[in-house]
């Protein structure tokens, strides 16, 4: 299957260069992954803001209700230049028009939460409130519709699918809208039809009734309805029984074609998928074997089963995926 390369904005210091504050850089599997698939915007807004590697960290201060940006050990006001920095970049982001962001986990400038807020410099208990990183925050708000991760996130194996499920999905999504047609909607939304089922069966019926468009919407304003729940069904992350039920709806196809025997396979296997005996991958297999044994075409097309390329699935994930 062919995918479009989605574009992540990403912390520069993220498997790309040595500019942590300690003057190192993360070195992350699942980055080195993405690589040969995905668009890369390097940013570090630490480095923007004329700081060196190495170099004092920065932290979150909170006085009074308000949060400041300040060096660890002197004490310097760094909140103004992490502003000035951010809406320059904003600009430049802008124009690259990201699917995502994969920012560093908890760093006061790119944390998208878990970012520790302390009272005061020194050697200080941090206060028990947590907040997004000055960069990031500003990011998430103004990129409502984008992706946001943290490298930290990822290595957690339902979040990292989930990830790079909604990744893929968008950047595809990207190409459809250049064409600005109802045709190319419809085929994109048949196609995910029981990957969407997996995440929303309510949000999967009002992104039918938009391409339906009984309201006779203009085709900029179906798109533009079509992308915003598309985003809020693509947040719902799918459950062990929402992916039964798309395993029952596929299996629909094939119960009149199979044996009594394999029925009853399947069902089990079912079952002890549902029971966490065995991944959702092993159930999903033997679907697919019947989808090619048949030749059932639409079925062919469903993203459900590759919503992103296998070669992102990771062997080490103790079976999760496999």
């Amino acid at each position: 299957m062919n995918f479009e390369r989605p574009k992540i904005v990403i912390s520069k210091c993220i498997g790309f260069e040595n500019c942590r504050f300690d003057g190192s850089m993360i070195h992350n599997h699942e980055v080195e992954q993405l690589k040969p698939f995905v668009d890369f915007m390097l940013i570090c807004p630490e480095m923007e803001m004329g700081l060196t590697s190495p170099r004092e960290s920065l932290r979150i201060i909170e006085t009074d209700g308000v949060r400041r940006l300040v060096l660890t050990k002197s004490g310097v006001d760094m909140t103004e230049d992490m502003k000035q920095v951010t809406k320059e970049a904003y600009l430049t982001i802008r124009a690259f028009q990201p699917e995502g962001f994969l920012l560093k986990s908890r760093s006061p400038s790119c944390g998208i939460k878990e970012v520790r807020v302390y009272e005061s410099i020194g050697k200080v208990p941090c206060i028990s409130k947590k907040e997004k990183g000055i960069f990031s925050g500003f990011m998430m708000e103004h990129f409502p519709d984008a992706v946001f991760e943290d490298e930290g996130r990822i290595s957690n194996f339902n979040i990292r699918e989930n990830f790079y499920t909604m990744i893929f999905t968008k950047a595809d999504f990207r190409m459809v809208k250049t064409e600005n047609t109802i045709k190319a909607l419809t085929q994109f939304h048949e196609k995910n039809k029981y990957l969407f089922m997996a995440h929303s069966q309510n949000q999967l019926k009002v992104l039918g009734r938009i391409v339906a468009n009984h309201k006779n919407l203009t085709m900029d304003e179906i798109y533009e309805a079509y992308e915003e729940n598309l985003h809020k069904l693509l947040l719902k992350m799918p459950t062990c029984g929402q992916y039964v039920n798309v395993m029952l709806h596929i299996f629909g196809y094939f119960s009149k074609m199979l044996s009594e025997k394999e029925k009853a396979y399947f069902i089990d296997s079912l079952e002890d998928y549902h029971n966490k005996h065995i991944p959702q991958s092993t159930v999903m297999a033997i679907l697919w074997a019947w989808v090619i044994r048949f030749n059932e075409e639409y079925l062919i097309q469903q993203t459900v089963f590759e919503p992103f390329p296998k070669a992102l699935i990771q062997v080490t994930d103790s079976g999760k995926g496999l």
